[in-house]
């Protein structure tokens, strides 16, 4: 991709917030590019990752390292240069302040007068949230879950109320503890895994906890992943939903593990469901 066709004005001085692709390079927004092309300087978190993708755009720019363990004057500098200088803000991959570094650096520059300006762009969450399926009417964005299993729980706990779909990053060697952590506190309700999204091995897998934990133990993932449950409505299970689990476990094992796995995940009666799994069975 070329930046010729971009205006070579200089911008004004400011802050511009940069969404950047989440996994393929094509998802880079026309805008995004020539904001890249023309700025004076762009501050990200890792110098080799945004020189990787200015390579790929045919840009060439000074790159100043700034994360969250940045100090004070280093975000200081940033904003005496955004009096005289177009400093452009973005992350690793996505949308800058989403789970990633830049809150402290957008709220310093609003404070001192500078302007900011966004260009909207891909976000991992949106992207987990529209190809999961799941109630998209409201939803709460929620981070990365605490790594050990007291918060953990805890935070789960003060989020059980909340009428939305909830949306978590997570990461592949930590799935299996906060699938096991949603289980425990919500056993119906359906969870999402979305993962390696825009990439070439995308996928998303739905369920309740029992299953996905079954499957995962199986079938250990890789790369990044969003992480979505359920308002609390959906939580009782129809009959319609216990066909289509006993459906799914039935894909994978026999109908006496597959009714016992359902019967976990629902609190069914396990011989009830024995039965219609032996049903299904024979269709």
């Amino acid at each position: 991709m070329s930046r010729n066709t971009h205006s070579s004005d200089p911008l004004s001085a400011g802050l511009y917030i940069v969404a950047t692709p989440i996994g393929n390079l094509g998802d880079i927004t026309l805008r995004a590019v020539e904001i890249l092309s023309r700025c004076d300087a762009v501050a990200c978190e890792d110098t080799r990752v945004t020189g990787k993708l200015l390579k790929h755009l045919e840009i060439a720019k000074p790159l100043w390292r700034y994360d969250d363990h940045s100090d004070e004057k280093a975000r200081e500098r940033l904003i005496e240069s955004m009096r005289s200088k177009a400093v452009v803000l973005v992350s690793d991959a996505g949308t800058p302040l989403v789970s990633d570094p830049g809150y402290r650096l957008v709220n310093d520059a609003r404070r001192e007068g500078i302007a900011v300006t966004v260009l909207p762009g891909a976000c991992a969450a949106i992207a987990g949230l529209t190809l999961a399926g799941l109630p998209n009417d409201r939803f709460l964005f929620a981070g990365f879950l605490p790594n050990k299993a007291k918060a953990r729980r805890e935070t789960l706990e003060g989020l059980a109320a909340i009428d939305a779909t909830l949306i978590f990053y997570e990461t592949a060697p930590r799935l299996l503890a906060s699938l096991e952590a949603i289980g425990t506190l919500w056993p119906y309700r359906e969870i999402a895994v979305t993962r390696e999204l825009t990439k070439l091995h995308e996928e998303c897998r739905r369920g309740l906890s029992a299953g996905l934990i079954a499957w995962y133990e199986t079938h250990p993932p890789k790369g990044e992943i969003v992480l979505l449950v359920s308002p609390p409505e959906e939580e009782q299970a129809s009959a319609d939903d216990i066909d289509r689990m006993l459906a799914e476990a039935l894909g994978r094992t026999k109908p006496s593990q597959a009714a016992a796995e359902v019967a976990r995940s629902t609190g069914y009666e396990r011989k009830a469901l024995y039965a219609r799994a032996l049903e299904l069975q024979r269709r």
